[in-house]
């Protein structure tokens, strides 16, 4: 028996340390129909591989319990690699389907941008910027959000349910890209 307690005391303890994403920083404001969102997190693991979780959409709903289907799509005339996203969510009992379908323009290891395309999308404006640096022997993302929705939002309770669920919903996906990054580079490892 103590045994077995020892077992699970040091395996509990290797799992808290093999997922040290920590979110350092969000603020999220609405206005005028706008919602915004910065926030900064870092990784316990390399920029290739946290860059490559990120910029690779396949391996958004492997993160995101919102998002229901995502890939990489091809790119468009103008060369630019495109990505498609369907997140579902709800607002008390309004729930809906989310479509973004968009453009994505990336310095490898520095900085992702995704623009959705208002004619092939649920939003007026979906804008996505991640910021990539080294620190602290892991990897620092700056994440900025803008987006305006081309739906009906409850004007009394839907800012503040929307807010909340952008702020609340990081930490668990967080922890989640941290892993697969980790696992990319495991996969990696001869």
């Amino acid at each position: 028996m103590r045994t077995a307690v020892r077992f699970l005391l040091i395996f509990v303890a290797g799992t808290q340390l093999a997922t040290a994403a920590e979110m350092r920083s969000i603020e999220v404001l609405y206005e005028d129909g706008r919602y915004s969102m910065v926030s900064v997190a870092w990784f316990d693991a390399g920029i290739d591989e946290t860059f490559d979780v990120f910029s690779t959409w396949d391996y958004s709903t492997r993160f995101s319990s919102a998002i229901v289907e995502a890939r990489d799509i091809e790119p468009g005339p103008d060369g630019r690699p495109g990505y498609f996203v369907i997140n579902q969510g709800c607002v008390l009992f309004f729930c809906k389907a989310m479509v973004r379908r968009g453009y994505v323009e990336a310095q490898p290891n520095q900085d992702l941008r995704a623009v959705a395309d208002p004619s092939a999308s649920d939003f007026q404006h979906f804008e996505e910027s991640w910021a990539f640096s080294e620190e602290d022997g892991g990897t620092s993302v700056r994440y900025e959000l803008e987006m305006v929705p081309d739906f009906w939002v409850p004007p009394a309770i839907g800012p503040f349910v929307i807010k909340r669920k952008l702020r609340n919903d990081g930490g668990d996906a967080l922890n989640k890209i941290e892993a697969i990054a980790q696992s990319l580079v495991e996969a990696s490892e001869p």
